[in-house]
């Protein structure tokens, strides 16, 4: 049950198994179903979760009711709304599953008594969070500077078979395309092969 996580607290950290015990004590489980919110835009975001099986999306919805999705959380990623988490305040993003989704996750106040028994958290958590800035930057530059099939092909890169469990809805609103225009590219990207 905990093989997934714990893997992935090793790319970065080794644990001595009197942590991990202290880590699995405090490690929180749920499963979710699909389109169940974990946190809603304008509530303060409490938990840091791991997805242990499933997928997870986190999106803002404009003024026009419209979504942008700005990351998927497939298997073995970590979601937050990093603001609101880390200072405790209203979250800009909502966070969702696209799918029935098994979690593991860190309350705020749990996490903050880890760093002090299990300090090589700190070090594991600043890591994944410059990774994810550095991911964040990169998926910046590539909205603004390269063309939608560009685009797309990184999200297929990112995502490997990911394409195949979640609305086209969402992969479009993620390149910042719409659903037609999707699909137009799947039908040329499909004949080219």
């Amino acid at each position: 049950m905990y093989e997934l996580i714990f893997a992935n607290f090793a790319m970065h950290i080794t644990l001595s198994m009197e942590e991990i015990e202290e880590i699995k004590l405090k490690l929180e489980y749920k499963i979710v179903k699909k389109n169940e919110l974990l946190l809603k835009s304008g509530e303060v975001c409490r938990n840091f979760y791991f997805v242990n099986q499933g997928c997870l999306r986190i999106f803002n919805t404009d003024e026009k009711g419209e979504e942008h999705n700005l990351l998927f959380l497939p298997e073995n990623w970590w979601a937050v709304d990093m603001t609101s988490f880390s200072e405790q305040k209203p979250a800009f993003y909502t966070i969702s599953s696209l799918e029935k989704t098994e979690l593991f996750y860190l309350n705020y106040n749990v996490l903050e008594e880890l760093y002090q028994t299990v300090p090589k958290l700190e070090r594991f958590f600043r890591i994944m969070i410059q990774n994810g800035f550095s991911l964040y930057q990169q998926r910046i530059i590539s909205n603004l500077s390269m063309p939608a099939e560009e685009r797309y092909q990184l999200f297929q890169n990112q995502y490997p078979k990911l394409e195949q469990r979640i609305a086209q809805k969402h992969i479009a609103s993620y390149l910042g395309i719409t659903p037609v225009f999707l699909s137009m590219m799947r039908k040329k990207y499909q004949r080219a092969r």
